[in-house]
């Protein structure tokens, strides 16, 4: 027999469990699928994010970061350790644990909130009268009917055309943070996120690290004088970075990986290495939804189509997150749970795209919400632009840590901040205090005339609203 929903969700990684608890808070009755397994074969909820992706990167980035610190910097503070050595399976053992915390607490959540968790895939068996009958293949095999669905089925890691990933060789983000020792050499196809953050935690460790990029531009999608900030940071690290190549055959080989590529100058060069982290990009992922079951409508590259509101085209179906257009970033997935729920329930609630901030956690770390200056150029609109080096901010440098900057940008008549960019310590936490500015519309004026704690790195932030206009206090 059915179990009968008020709302179903299907995924349970950040926009499909957000999406069920706020569904449940509004008082609907509300099941959520999910498939992920942990080591014992038990329910592993929190998706990508959770399990390969946003969480256990951060543990590892944190854990390389201290090894870095021990290493290089230390005896600046008077600290004098032992010879610094690396456990790295104590490492991943550690990451593992902070995974499993996450993956309790959701669970721990679901009950909290009344939300009925199902361990399996869910995907649609067809239209029936009342909504929509969703069948959860697993161990035990349940049949569900939902008034309303909503589809968080994520996304995948993209393989390079003809080279699939064995995960010992050639390596997704999912064997990336899986590696059991320190390779001597590391290849990485992409230097977006996943490229960046993996490279920086295995170059910490001792890895040769050579980052391969299509594109003949760094970081394309910020702002230019922050991305070339960042890029001076990672090659005084050792990070070695190749722009403008072109990719040819990948072949493993008996001690590793051989990739043979056109260089920016027109060289065809072969880069020999232990393993290869294959960062180009991800792809919608609905393998096993059975979505032509109901009809579902998939674009070009594999996504659901929806509608501003996450709405598909079927009366009662939802998607959200990676799933559908937009970024594919956790925060936004989680922002389109909270407003599909909220839609379900008559309630009428604003997801902005604008406004979504976006972080790399590298060393220094790269944050950034709002438009770059290359994007206000190419549209014609008049700006001004302030910066604050994290040189001259009092907290940097007690940290020791000066590199970057903030960058403020503001429309050149109304004042109104447009977009701010921060390379540099904690720009991870430091952007949220612009998502906020620019949510409510406020200027450059507003953010200079706050008080911001003394020291702190969030004076950087005041100090280069400041500079809009050329009013700087401390630099």
């Amino acid at each position: 027999m059915a179990h009968a929903f008020d709302v179903v969700v299907i995924g349970a990684g950040p926009g499909g469990y957000i999406a069920a608890i706020r569904a449940a808070q509004l008082g609907f009755k509300v099941a959520c699928i999910d498939e992920w397994k942990n080591a014992a074969g038990g329910p592993a909820p929190g998706g990508t994010c959770t399990n390969v992706g946003c969480i256990p990167s951060k543990a590892l980035l944190q854990s390389s970061e201290h090894f870095e610190h021990a290493q290089l910097h230390f005896a600046e503070h008077g600290i004098s350790t032992g010879p610094d050595k690396i456990d790295v399976a104590k490492m991943i053992a550690r990451k593992d644990a902070v995974v499993k915390q996450n993956n309790d607490g959701i669970l721990y959540l679901f009950k909290k909130n009344k939300v009925r968790f199902f361990h399996g895939r869910g995907s649609f068996v067809r239209a029936v009268e009342g909504g929509y009958e969703i069948a959860v293949s697993g161990e035990q095999p349940e049949t569900l009917v939902g008034k309303h669905v909503v589809v968080a089925t994520g996304s995948s890691a993209r393989a390079l055309p003809g080279v699939p990933f064995d995960e010992d060789k050639i390596l997704s983000n999912d064997g990336a943070l899986r590696l059991g020792a320190v390779p001597k050499k590391l290849a990485i196809i992409g230097s977006g996120v996943i490229g960046l953050e993996m490279g920086s935690v295995w170059r910490r460790l001792g890895a040769d690290v050579t980052i391969l990029e299509g594109m003949p531009t760094f970081l394309a999608a910020v702002d230019e004088q922050i991305a070339k900030e960042a890029k001076k940071a990672f090659d005084k690290q050792g990070l070695k970075i190749e722009l403008g190549v072109k990719v040819g055959e990948v072949k493993t080989t008996r001690k590793g990986v051989s990739i043979a590529y056109t260089n920016a100058k027109g060289e065809a060069v072969t880069l020999e290495a232990d393993r290869l982290i294959v960062s180009i990009g991800r792809v919608p992922h609905t393998a096993g939804l059975n979505a032509e079951a109901v009809g579902l409508k998939l674009d070009e590259r594999g996504a659901i189509v929806v509608d501003d509101e996450c709405r598909t085209h079927l009366p009662g179906v939802w998607a959200v997150g990676d799933v559908v257009r937009g970024p594919m970033l956790a925060h936004k997935a989680e922002e389109e749970g909270v407003a599909v729920a909220e839609r379900i329930a008559g309630q009428h609630p604003h997801v902005n795209f604008n406004t979504i901030p976006w972080v790399i956690y590298t060393s220094p770390e790269i944050a950034w919400v709002g438009q770059t200056e290359q994007q206000l150029k190419a549209a014609g609109r008049a700006y001004k632009a302030g910066t604050f080096p994290f040189l001259a901010n009092g907290r940097a440098r007690a940290l020791g840590d000066t590199t970057g900057m903030v960058k403020v940008l503001a429309d050149a008549t109304t004042d109104e901040i447009l977009g701010v960019h921060i390379v540099g310590p904690m720009a991870s936490e430091l952007i949220a205090e612009a998502v906020v500015a620019m949510e409510f519309r406020a200027s450059a004026e507003d953010i200079g005339r706050i008080c911001h704690a003394h020291p702190s790195l969030s004076e950087a932030t005041k100090e280069a609203a400041l500079a809009v206009d050329k009013r700087t206090l401390n630099f």
